[in-house]
């Protein structure tokens, strides 16, 4: 029900006219099997035989043409091939309707930032037939990050081959940033108390400035400005607010490469941990 009222009032009145006149088909299919069935058991006839006598004397049987017994079973027959029809249209009916309240989600969230040509609104697996605008919500927060992970990830794929901060990585063992190789082989040369700092990093900027507000879009912080430039090392600074109308092509933009980004780093980080290869061997065997 909840579902229901937070689609737009065409789309209400489109389900509520929808909804009575399958009700309506479904009633009256079984209604009209139950009565034709009844209709036909009604006139069978009977074991018992009736005697008339003729001009004769003579006495024969005739056949009288009631609803007996034999009615009476092929009218219970009858109700319960009608009930079984009824149930049948019935769960076609609600198969129809799971279909309709598909592409009712899809009305529901086509006017969303990220539905772009050429796929527009794509949801193949049908995620949001539920029309839940909270998971919706949570999803495209999810959507967003993940695309800003993966961008950066890319990039940290491609300039370690062409440029590294000088000095050590970690001093105590005697080694440089140099030293690191890059790709997949990089998790093992890489200190434990350094994968500690990135994630205590990342989990910090999870829980405080980059916490994401119930009032605000998605994917939009306070504490950062234009282009996502961070301002929460700046004492009292309020950063802007993203305009999803006077941006909508840069967020769109951010969105659709974030979806590409994550099908790039699929693939290289698939590729080096297959074949071993990083940098230009990768982009040209």
């Amino acid at each position: 029900q909840d579902s229901f009222w937070r689609l737009p009032s065409n789309r209400r009145e489109e389900a509520e006219t929808v909804a009575p006149s399958m009700a309506v088909r479904t009633a009256t299919g079984a209604a009209l099997a139950a009565g034709g069935l009844w209709a036909a058991s009604a006139f069978v006839p009977t074991a018992t035989p009736m005697t008339s006598a003729t001009s004769h004397n003579a006495v024969v049987d005739v056949p009288q043409y009631t609803a007996g017994a034999s009615g009476m079973s092929l009218l219970g027959q009858s109700v319960a091939a009608a009930a079984v029809g009824a149930a049948a249209m019935s769960a076609m009916s609600r198969r129809r309707a799971t279909r309709s309240t598909g592409r009712t989600a899809a009305h529901a969230f086509d006017t969303e930032l990220g539905v772009t040509m050429p796929f527009k609104y794509f949801d193949p697996l049908g995620m949001s037939k539920d029309m839940d605008e909270a998971t919706f919500r949570r999803r495209r927060v999810s959507e967003i990050k993940n695309g800003r992970v993966a961008m950066i990830a890319c990039m940290g794929y491609i300039a370690p081959e062409y440029f590294r901060f000088p000095g050590f990585l970690s001093p105590s063992e005697g080694l440089k940033f140099t030293d690191v190789p890059n790709g997949v082989a990089a998790l093992s040369k890489v200190p434990a108390e350094g994968w500690a700092q990135i994630g205590a990093f990342i989990a910090f900027l999870e829980l405080f400035p980059l916490r994401q507000e119930a009032d605000r879009a998605a994917g939009d912080f306070a504490t950062c400005g234009k282009l996502g430039v961070p301002w929460f090392f700046v004492a009292g600074r309020d950063g802007s607010t993203s305009d999803p109308v006077a941006n909508e092509r840069s967020l769109n933009a951010e969105i659709n490469n974030g979806r590409l980004a994550m099908m790039a780093i699929t693939g290289m980080v698939t590729q080096n941990a297959l074949f071993g290869t990083t940098g230009p061997e990768m982009w040209f065997p």
